[in-house]
């Protein structure tokens, strides 16, 4: 192929070479107005009010863990969900709750991938009621465990959804 072939500029549009054109992205908006400026975001030194997240001692989980507590009726609702897509549920738990190097520093080698099954996935069920039961099961056994309930789609043999049911109170 030629070189005077990519030199071309492309017609109709606002770039030529390596030097946009200067199109206005908001017509009719002056970009130096104080008032237009006070609307934008800057990462200069007249941002105000911006907070991260506080990653010390804040461990984040599955969907839904930046909410308080799931009460039984807001896990009632998202097992529903789950049932009403034809999922699976199952329980899971464990005690440390997320990944770690404890017995290992090889790479690609991690703790805490996988998680303690509870009990066998529950084929067939279709009420929500049923899974609560074993969630008030689990959590009485293990009270001092990280408790998460999954949902697999047999179908396409992945998992669709998880979410934090219990976080230990002693951490």
């Amino acid at each position: 192929m030629a070189a005077g072939l990519f030199l071309a500029p492309v017609t109709n549009s606002g770039y030529r070479g390596l030097k946009p054109c200067h199109l206005k992205l908001f017509p009719g908006k002056d970009s130096n107005s104080v008032a237009w400026s006070r609307k934008t975001v800057s990462n200069g030194t007249k941002t105000h009010c911006m907070k991260t997240w506080n990653p010390i001692n804040n461990r984040k989980f599955e969907t839904l863990s930046y909410l308080p507590p799931l009460s039984n009726v807001s896990i009632a609702k998202e097992i529903d969900y789950m049932l009403e897509k034809g999922w699976i549920p199952c329980l899971e738990f464990d005690e440390m709750g997320y990944v770690h190097r404890k017995n290992s520093q090889i790479p690609g080698y991690y703790d805490g991938r996988y998680w303690t099954l509870w009990k066998l996935p529950m084929f067939g069920c279709n009420d929500a009621s049923k899974v609560l039961n074993e969630i008030h099961e689990c959590k009485k056994t293990y009270p001092n465990a990280y408790i998460r309930c999954l949902a697999f789609d047999n179908q396409q043999q992945v998992q669709c959804m998880a979410f934090v049911i219990q976080k230990p109170t002693c951490i």
